[in-house]
């Protein structure tokens, strides 16, 4: 077998027809081997040159992967959706879709047209989803331990599952904490939005935690004069300056006498004050802004016994408003009572290690949250912030679609029997792919068995034997120890919506690619230095040009 990189830069060549698609084929199944070795619990780590440290979650590896092929690359984009989608599921969408094109080659040798297989393809995905379906187990998303069973088991191939039930714990606190109810008993979770993880060097594993509310890397703007901790705090959004908006370039001023000077600068004071006051009046404890906070605005706010904050992100400040029920207000002179935030039971400005943090906690019903990890190095803390994202995507897929199906390849090898049992009866020249298709979802648990270290032909023998006669659909390999074992006696589930995904992208990624039968160069050919030749006008084209041109060959 050539090397992936090998693969990728000798297929590149130009070819048409059958060899595009062998080319394209060759290019997939080398992506597929990089990140083949990742899927499972056993699985092995792969570490990143100039990138961060050392990773096994697929998406991370495929982002830093630079490839030429296109096909290579469309493979690649498979991963950001599902991650995007679904964010679990990445590694195996592309060994599915890298075997989907594996056992097509074998009838594009033999002639059969693209299309034809992939209408086969299409009617073995709808009858996947069928299958799906059936064998999916409805759970009751308020169920604590079903729901931590389930994103355990989705993080148990990933490396931070040496800690135990601690970032299953985080995902779903931090899940459960920011999902709103949108009536007709539909839930929306907003993870990108409304969960903000934090990491910060130093301390354990074990005091990471999430906070009732928000935290993020500011401090006071005069630490002496302000309060850095007030109990139950009124706070004060704003998306506006308090400081004297100076019309640099636009203004004329002619100072005849001295005193006009004082004039002008009693002027710009006034207004500082009259900003402030228009503040100070609703009695806040904590005002904090987006834009600047001049030193005259913190002398009167101080002065007032009022604790600000200035230039904090957009992002920050929505999460701020969502925790403590505060409204972001553009102007101070439209302040009203309903804007003040009051949900807040503690405002505390903390230094951990050499910086400080502003925590907002205590919520009463917040909708936002902070994910405070800590760790010993950068690079354990990158590799625990993505398996958190993914255990956090899960925990949003069941309350969003509370459904499981059997991990532990025990969903494909059922998949595969059934469609195996169907393709008997479909007539005609799509018999032969639709069985392929069937005989490609095995690579699932092949690879998984792979991962095992077991014998992989006496264990895929032994599973197909228990799913070929329909046993039972929950038995599938303990990616642990790589025994043969009832996947609900395990706990070893996946989320519904996650499987979908990973079929629908796998296929429909795969039938894209077995339509490519030309790769066209749309790269001008540079003009050779020092021939000598002026550079010829622009010419403008016409419609009747553009009937008669010609594609150049390489």
């Amino acid at each position: 077998m050539h090397s992936p990189v090998l693969v990728l830069k000798d297929s590149l060549k130009r070819e048409s027809g059958t060899k595009v698609h062998h080319a394209n084929i060759q290019a997939s199944k080398a992506v597929a081997d990089i990140i083949r070795t990742t899927l499972g619990p056993r699985s092995m780590l792969k570490m990143l040159l100039d990138a961060s440290g050392v990773t096994n979650d697929g998406n991370a590896i495929l982002r830093e992967l630079d490839v030429a092929h296109p096909a290579a690359k469309s493979m690649i984009e498979l991963s950001r959706t599902q991650d995007e989608e679904v964010g679990d599921g990445t590694t195996s969408v592309i060994v599915l879709a890298g075997e989907m094109l594996h056992v097509a080659e074998e009838f594009i040798n033999k002639n059969y047209h693209p299309t034809v297989i992939c209408r086969a393809y299409n009617k073995a995905l709808e009858d996947a989803v069928a299958v799906l379906d059936t064998i999916a187990m409805p759970i009751d998303a308020n169920d604590r331990a079903t729901v931590l069973g389930l994103v355990k088991s989705c993080i148990g191939t990933k490396f931070t599952s040496q800690f135990g039930d601690l970032l299953a714990d985080l995902a779903i606190d931090a899940t459960t904490t920011v999902g709103v109810d949108l009536g007709q008993g539909l839930r929306e979770v907003d993870i990108k939005k409304y969960i903000k993880v934090e990491k910060v060097p130093g301390g354990q594993l074990e005091d990471s935690r999430v906070l009732k509310g928000v935290m993020f890397n500011k401090d006071v703007v005069a630490p002496g004069k302000m309060r850095r901790k007030i109990v139950n705090p009124r706070i004060i959004l704003l998306d506006s300056p308090l400081e004297y908006k100076k019309g640099e370039n636009q203004t004329n001023a002619e100072l005849v006498k001295e005193e006009d000077w004082g004039v002008m600068l009693k002027i710009e004071e006034d207004y500082i004050e009259n900003l402030c006051m228009q503040i100070v009046k609703f009695k806040p404890d904590l005002v904090i802004t987006e834009k600047g906070l001049s030193d005259l605005a913190c002398h009167y706010l101080s002065k007032a016994g009022v604790s600000a904050i200035r230039r904090l992100r957009k992002t920050d400040n929505n999460r701020i408003a969502k925790a403590c029920g505060a409204v972001i207000v553009n102007r101070p002179d439209e302040l009203q009572e309903s804007d003040v935030g009051t949900g807040a039971g503690l405002f505390e400005v903390k230094k951990i290690g050499d910086e400080f943090f502003a925590f907002i906690v205590d919520c009463k019903d917040p909708k936002a949250c902070t994910v405070l990890l800590r760790g010993a190095s950068k690079d354990l803390l990158n590799e625990v912030e993505r398996n958190l994202q993914d255990a956090m995507s899960v925990a949003r897929n069941i309350i969003k679609n509370p459904k499981l199906v059997p991990g532990g390849g025990a969903t494909e090898l059922t998949v595969s029997a059934t469609l195996k049992q169907k393709s008997s009866s479909i007539e005609g020249i799509e018999k032969w792919p639709y069985e392929a298709a069937a005989i490609a979802f095995e690579a699932i648990p092949r690879t998984l068995a792979q991962n095992c270290g077991v014998n992989v032909i006496r264990t895929m023998t032994a599973l197909q034997g228990k799913h070929a006669n329909g046993e039972n659909a929950w038995i599938g390999i303990d990616g642990n120890t790589g025994a043969i074992s009832d996947m609900k006696e395990g706990k070893i589930w996946d989320a519904y919506n996650v499987k979908a995904q990973t079929f629908k992208t796998a296929i429909e990624a795969a039938c894209m690619l077995l339509r490519i039968d030309d790769i066209v160069s749309g790269i001008k050919k540079k003009q050779a230095p020092g021939s000598g030749q002026a550079p010829s006008k622009p010419q403008i084209e016409t419609e009747a040009d553009a009937d008669s041109e010609q594609i150049l060959h390489d």
